[in-house]
């Protein structure tokens, strides 16, 4: 056997290494397109958390800014980013909407009791409907839209100081500015 032959395996292995690496770095989560940047939020009926009998629908999201949040009790991402929202909600007075995705009602309502509640109002969206229309991943994913209801920026993850800080706050900063013109 040649000692070029002993090289060969070598080079294929970093070559995969590299092909490997340059894969995943392409691969941000958090940088996952939306079809619905720059368009309406999509219309639905769906029910209130708590209040079944009350249904909610696009229009209930017009006339100001806010935050639409993808939330479940099942996901530990979500309840990382918690406080975060509790903060936000408090200290900008921006309008947080979540949408309870794929959880049991109760577990949420409870949820919402025991750790605070950030929302102004939460849908129901028990059998992922909404999300099938939002092209939700996964939860958590937040959206924000303006006072016409279009979709300004989608953000899949938790949001956190330095998300809140780099991509939202600036764009919320922006469409108060809009409004006050």
């Amino acid at each position: 056997m040649s000692r070029a032959s002993l090289f060969v395996p070598l080079g294929l292995f970093l070559l995969i290494v590299v092909v490997g690496f340059v894969g995943f770095s392409l691969n941000d989560p958090h940088k996952l397109p939306s079809a619905l940047i720059g368009k309406p939020f999509p219309e639905f009926t769906a029910p209130r958390l708590g209040a079944p009998e009350e249904l909610l629908d696009r229009a209930d999201l017009l006339g100001e800014p806010v935050l639409v949040n993808i939330w479940a009790t099942w996901c530990p991402t979500c309840m990382a980013e918690h406080g975060e929202l509790l903060r936000i909600g408090a200290e900008t007075g921006i309008r947080i909407v979540g949408v309870n995705y794929k959880d049991d009602p109760a577990k949420a309502l409870d949820w919402l009791v025991r750790f605070g509640d950030p929302y102004d109002i939460v849908i129901e969206d028990r059998d992922g409907s909404l999300g099938v229309e939002l092209g939700v991943y996964g939860a958590p994913e937040t959206f924000l839209l303006d006072a016409d209801g279009t979709v300004v920026h989608k953000h899949v993850g938790d949001i956190n100081p330095r998300v809140w800080r780099d991509a939202f706050a600036p764009r919320v900063a922006a469409l108060a500015g809009e409004e006050s013109e």
